[in-house]
């Protein structure tokens, strides 16, 4: 089983592998730039080497790029728009040149244009990256898997219920290269009820009936501050916020979901002791078969 977190890259991309080693990871989630900017300094030459050779050695299976906090793919400003699209596809080329295989985005918020004008937007917006890509002929480019992350539905997000990621998928010419990352602490905060056997049947029945659970490629895993469609989004350690133990023992012992990668965003510390503390209590909850 593929299990990680989400490694710093700070003082080069290629630390993230050594980072991963010590605390024990065999998937991980990483920036490929800074998150909170627009501009990007182009990867050189001397870096990808590094992150290849790093790579090579490497005990880690599953890579994951997020995308940044910036880019709002559902903005209804043309300039705000075009702004994202243009860092959208920084983040996918990124992505083809480090050979990571799924970028993660929160595709974003209405800002008060309304959830349907916000839909056809985002599926516009990846209809048209795509596209551009695909005729763009850049090597590994059709590699790249976008995936849609489950939002709390804070403020004017989108994405908060699985009929929103159906609908979007409708709309894509290649809905074969985008899938769904499903954040636990997002999932739980925007309504559904992961805390009993019953709740978490029926939650994973709404995914497969809206969405598909073969488009469900990565977990975010993360326990949640906030109650119950608080549609807080507030990340807390495994177990010990809102949501208990129960639904991470369902997803680690859910025989449908063994083969997707699983991803801590839980809060940090000093020496990745608390990501060596949440990947125990995960590993600790599979069950023997």
């Amino acid at each position: 089983m593929l299990i990680g977190a989400h490694m710093s890259v700070a003082g080069g991309l290629h630390l993230a592998f050594e980072r991963a080693a010590k605390v024990g990871c065999s998937a991980m989630q990483i920036f490929t730039r800074n998150e909170r900017q627009w501009q990007s300094r182009p990867l050189n030459e001397a870096e990808v080497e590094l992150w290849q050779k790093a790579r090579s050695t490497s005990q880690v299976g599953t890579i994951l790029s997020h995308d940044s906090y910036l880019i709002n793919l559902a903005s209804p400003q043309e300039e705000g728009w075009e702004k994202s699209l243009n860092a959208f596809k920084d983040e996918m080329q990124r992505c083809s040149i480090l050979e990571i295989p799924y970028l993660v985005t929160h595709a974003g918020s209405h800002i008060g244009s309304g959830e349907e004008f916000a839909l056809q937007r985002v599926a516009d917006a990846l209809n048209r990256v795509i596209d551009e890509f695909d005729e763009s002929g850049i090597p590994g480019i059709e590699q790249v898997t976008v995936l849609l992350e489950t939002t709390a539905g804070q403020g004017s997000a989108i994405g908060y219920r699985f009929e929103h990621w159906g609908a979007i998928f409708e709309k894509l010419k290649r809905p074969e290269r985008v899938g769904v990352c499903f954040d636990t602490c997002h999932v739980f905060a925007s309504g559904y009820d992961l805390t009993t056997p019953e709740g978490y049947e029926a939650t994973m029945a709404q995914f497969q009936r809206y969405i598909g659970l073969e488009k469900l490629k990565a977990f975010h895993m993360n326990d949640s501050k906030k109650g119950l469609g608080s549609r807080v989004d507030r990340h807390e350690h495994i177990g010990q916020g809102a949501m208990g133990l129960e639904p991470f023992r369902f997803i680690m012992n859910d025989a449908r979901l063994t083969e997707i990668p699983k991803v801590l965003e839980t809060p940090k510390g000093a020496e990745g002791l608390e990501d060596i503390q949440n990947l125990a209590c995960l590993h600790s909850l599979i069950e023997a078969a």
